[in-house]
């Protein structure tokens, strides 16, 4: 194996509210941000017990909203091991002018939260006109587009993916997949259909090393079918610490003893290869 692990999904809280106070996307704040808050220091701490290089942290929305303040300065604490990936309200007429202000403050890539832990998944924000400035922009830019959905809206995935090929689409979660019927993986099917697309690409986070253990599921019938459809270029590792439970070092023994069925390049790709083409920074 590659000794470089790189993480592409963990997130920071500061424990400065003064300074850096919440303001939740949707008005609720998540329960993980209260409960298992982890500094940018705290994060450092925990890459070095897990043995983990590298980092592309992902503003917590459900802390923040739109403000990227504490992901972009925390990570510019640690510039030669993390980046910082955060969120813009792409359907302003001002996004492009608001992204480009982040990305000179050292923002690497952007991310869309339609949904997840505090409200049910809205893909109308998706494929909404309004925000086709912001993702021209982002092919400008070179900037990778992480998008938070579920099945419901990987039509509006789909057709983003045709109308921007020149952004990397990273899909958070497999876009969550129902997984439990096992091989063949039929109820699957429309996560697979994105293969077909080149530039999107699939978060492994701990949700999906969970679910490929429920019902008729494993490790070892469906991540070599992801491999085998998407190819390991497309895949990486995401963490979601300290959002998942669990120390870094555990979530990323689970991670590595659920692709333990892959060859040692489709792992290389997948915890550091692909995570350093996505974000050229961490190469």
């Amino acid at each position: 194996m590659n000794p470089q692990i790189i993480d592409i999904h963990p997130h920071i809280i500061s424990d400065d509210e003064r300074r850096y106070p919440p303001a939740p996307l949707f008005g609720k704040r998540s329960e993980w941000s209260q409960e298992r808050p982890t500094t940018v220091e705290t994060l450092i701490a925990a890459m070095n017990d897990a043995g983990v290089a590298k980092a592309a942290v992902v503003h917590s929305s459900t802390t923040y909203g739109f403000d990227n303040s504490y992901v972009v300065e925390g990570c510019a604490q640690y510039p030669d091991r993390l980046v910082a990936v955060g969120s813009v309200d792409v359907l302003q007429p001002n996004a492009p002018e608001v992204i480009r202000g982040w990305h000179d403050r050292g923002l690497a890539g952007l991310r869309l939260f339609t949904g997840g832990s505090t409200k049910e998944f809205d893909p109308s924000e998706l494929d909404d006109p309004r925000s086709f400035p912001a993702w021209d922009l982002c092919a400008e830019l070179k900037l990778p587009m992480c998008i938070q959905t579920g099945p419901i809206g990987l039509p509006q995935v789909t057709a983003l993916a045709k109308r921007f090929p020149g952004v990397d689409i990273i899909l958070d979660h497999l876009g969550r997949p129902e997984v439990a019927d096992g091989a063949p993986y039929a109820k699957a099917q429309s996560m697979f259909e994105l293969a077909a697309l080149p530039n999107i690409y699939l978060k492994l986070t701990p949700r999906i090393f969970g679910d490929v253990r429920k019902g008729s599921a494993t490790p070892e019938t469906f991540f070599p079918k992801v491999v085998a459809a998407f190819g390991a270029h497309r895949l990486a590792w995401g963490s979601n610490f300290p959002t998942s439970p669990g120390t870094l070092a555990e979530i990323l023994a689970t991670a590595q003893d659920s692709l333990a069925c892959l060859s040692t390049e489709d792992r290389e790709w997948i915890f550091s290869r692909t995570a350093q083409k996505l974000y050229p920074a961490l190469a």
